[in-house]
């Protein structure tokens, strides 16, 4: 009988079916984990059909209100996110030991379209040579899984504390076209206009007309509502409505003119505009001096 002087490596299922495994037990829904992968919900049940196929046994239950992990798949998830964890950083740290890379920002879609681009070319021009990648999301990246070197989101002052603020707090206001401006001389002339809306930050009619003292005069809720920010802006940009303006992201078009505020009643909001930065040990070699950037050219 011959023995093996090294015995094989032992077989693993599809990295993608386990990928798929671990995401959907760790978030607790084949939709979620379809988000935080990029791919369809369809192919995530695809995917743990694949996983279980290979074991032999499922790994969730499947009831009407959803699916619950087995017993033997929750107590061996901690070891496998773990897992997952560890590669990620070491393919991170491969990745960061590059040091012409491409500098990564993740930011919120609107502060992607409408605070970030704008400063794209001049930042280039500072930094000749700089390569750089822009990510779009609605939610700060999970450094151990999304490294970005930078992040910018709207954050309250409490989660702030870990980045670098960037300029003041934001406060919002109401915009519009000059034309449009020139037909308001009061809030309660607003209840004549198209009132423009986003989607995320819908209620923030009702909190500025409650501020301004015209809550009684004005439905805050009629009018379009929009699931861009930049959309919204285009409309208003456009005399079609009045737009809540974060000042922020309207900024710009106040200044060269496009868009007036009728009032000068700028209510601050809670949360800031944020620069977050990577962890040193997976610092670009030139995070500092693009994140002080940045910030300078608020």
């Amino acid at each position: 009988m011959v023995m093996p002087v090294k015995p094989p490596r032992r077989r693993l299922p599809s990295l993608n079916a386990l990928r798929a495994f671990e995401t959907a037990a760790r978030c607790g829904s084949f939709v979620k984990a379809a988000e935080e992968l990029g791919v369809t919900a369809g192919a995530v049940t695809q995917q743990i059909r694949q996983f279980e196929t290979w074991l032999g046994f499922p790994v969730f239950q499947r009831l009407a209100q959803g699916v619950i992990l087995t017993d033997a798949a929750r107590e061996i998830l901690p070891r496998l996110t773990r897992g997952f964890d560890t590669l990620g950083l070491a393919v991170q740290d491969l990745r960061d030991s590059h040091h012409d890379r491409a500098l990564t920002i993740a930011a919120l879609p609107c502060i992607a379209q409408l605070w970030l681009s704008p400063r794209l070319m001049p930042l280039q021009s500072a930094f000749p040579g700089l390569q750089i990648s822009v990510s779009a999301m609605e939610e700060p990246p999970d450094p151990r899984r999304e490294p970005h070197d930078l992040a910018i989101f709207y954050l309250d002052t409490e989660a702030a504390s870990g980045g670098m603020a960037a300029g003041q707090a934001d406060a919002i206001l109401p915009v519009c076209a000059p034309a449009l401006a020139a037909t308001i001389a009061s809030p309660a002339d607003l209840s004549r206009h198209t009132l423009l809306h986003d989607a995320v930050w819908r209620g923030d009619w009702a909190r500025w007309l409650a501020f301004a003292g015209a809550a009684a005069k004005i439905d805050a809720t009629r009018g379009p509502t929009f699931s861009l920010y930049s959309l919204a802006l285009d409309a208003a940009l456009s005399g079609a409505g009045i737009l809540m303006g974060r000042t922020s992201l309207v900024a710009a078009h106040l200044a060269d003119g496009r868009l007036v505020a009728p009032f000068a009643l700028a209510l601050s909001t809670p949360d800031r505009l944020t620069l977050i930065t990577a962890q040193p040990e997976h610092a670009h070699p030139r995070q500092a001096d693009i994140a002080k950037w940045l910030m300078e050219s608020v």
